[in-house]
């Protein structure tokens, strides 16, 4: 089983970006550690990062199995069983990020370091939420784990 792990704008600027709100660990670690769970699982992840909105949505037609643009990365190419997504400040103003998504059929769960529903009002709607499999939010670094085991325990159990 291959799951994708996408994150969305300024996700790589994690540890220094307002350590007050995203913690101090690196988007490397993070990935580091999803690598680790990932192993103990017995799947494959691949990770990637986006700062523009297009070449998420074609690495998501991607890896849903279907044509994409010209000039996306070709360890994205491949069909994956689901995907765990942070798209940042996509994930309140994105339908063209959710109808990708919904498009592919891609069964995912959305992750946030922060709680996004305690933070300002204009951050308190996800866009996506409504199409994810689950939800994970304000746990840090962590969440991402969390996120990983309940998708794959999921999709295993054939939901």
């Amino acid at each position: 089983m291959k799951i994708a792990i996408l994150n969305g704008p300024n996700l790589n600027l994690l540890g220094t970006r307002e350590p007050e709100i995203y913690g101090k660990t690196t988007l490397a670690e993070i990935e580091g550690r999803l690598h680790e769970v990932a192993a103990e699982l017995h799947i494959e992840i691949v990770v990637a990062q986006f700062n523009h909105e297009g070449d998420l949505i074609d690495a998501i037609h991607a890896l849903g199995g279907r044509p994409a643009a010209p000039g996306v990365a070709t360890d994205l190419r491949e069909k994956v069983a689901g995907a765990l997504i942070n798209a940042g400040a996509w994930t309140h103003t994105s339908l063209a990020l959710r109808d990708a998504l919904t498009g592919v059929s891609l069964p995912f769960v959305e992750v946030h370091l922060s709680n996004i529903f305690a933070r300002e009002p204009e951050r308190r709607h996800s866009v996506l939420a409504g199409a994810a499999r689950g939800l994970v939010c304000g746990l840090g670094a962590v969440g991402y784990e969390l996120a990983l085991r309940g998708l794959v325990a999921q999709l295993r159990a054939g939901k």
